[in-house]
């Protein structure tokens, strides 16, 4: 049975089976990623909720293994070399089980590194303005009510990256064309998430992307996505 007693984090999010690999997460679009990822690899894997309405992911515990205290991570008992690893950024994760298990991204070294640019593209922007326009549209509403800029800055800009998406998905099944990668699965969340979490659907003209919108369909219908969009469950 595999020590993980060297990680402070299962002091408080204890192992029931330590042999497999321990997700600390929420059913957000950035935590949903790894769940998919995990659920699609068929590796076995035990969630942990760390819930944002008790500020779990500030915890001391939480912040030993991520510092940037914020969700998701994993630590996985057969890292590099047998020995565990843990790890955060939801970027970072996916494309170590990618490399882990030889899946959901291309064997290719050309391929790889088309993958990854479409992982960056998510992570450097669409996650971080699809975020901010839906934090000043949704949740800060009533702090920019006299002030419209936040949100024209923010919608404008994520109109801008749908539609580079939209470019990309003409006539294709997947970012990758016919291979389902951890691009898909870590984009899909975000864009799914600015219309059924945020209410975004009519401001950001979402049906102006239909090659987008029908690509969120297909991944969203995938039996890992149902599966890994609602893992951990929450309380």
């Amino acid at each position: 049975m595999a020590d993980l007693s060297s990680f402070p984090i299962t002091k408080r999010w204890a192992a029931s089976n330590p042999d497999i690999i321990q997700l600390y997460s929420l059913p957000t679009p950035n935590g949903a990623k790894v769940s998919i990822a995990l659920e699609e690899l068929e590796l076995p894997y035990e969630p942990h909720l760390v819930s944002f309405g008790t500020n779990d992911q500030k915890s001391p515990e939480f912040i030993s293994l991520n510092p940037n205290g914020r969700i998701p991570a994993i630590i996985d008992p057969n890292g590099p070399g047998g020995k565990p690893i843990g790890l955060f950024e939801s970027g970072a994760i996916l494309v170590y089980l990618a490399e882990k298990t030889g899946k959901l991204m291309p064997k290719d070294a050309a391929g790889r590194y088309e993958v990854l640019q479409w992982v960056f593209f998510q992570m450097g922007g669409i996650g971080p303005m699809f975020g901010q326009f839906g934090h000043f549209f949704k949740f800060a509403a009533d702090k920019v009510a006299n002030n419209s800029y936040p949100v024209e800055r923010y919608r404008d800009e994520a109109k801008r990256l749908l539609s580079v998406l939209e470019d990309r998905l003409k006539d294709r099944q997947w970012i990758m064309g016919d291979e389902y990668t951890i691009a898909d699965i870590t984009t899909f969340p975000w864009v799914r998430g600015v219309d059924v979490f945020y209410g975004g659907r009519e401001v950001l003209e979402l049906a102006s992307f239909p090659s987008v919108m029908a690509w969120v369909e297909r991944a969203t219908a995938r039996p890992a996505s149902q599966r890994g969009l609602n893992i951990p469950k929450r309380d």
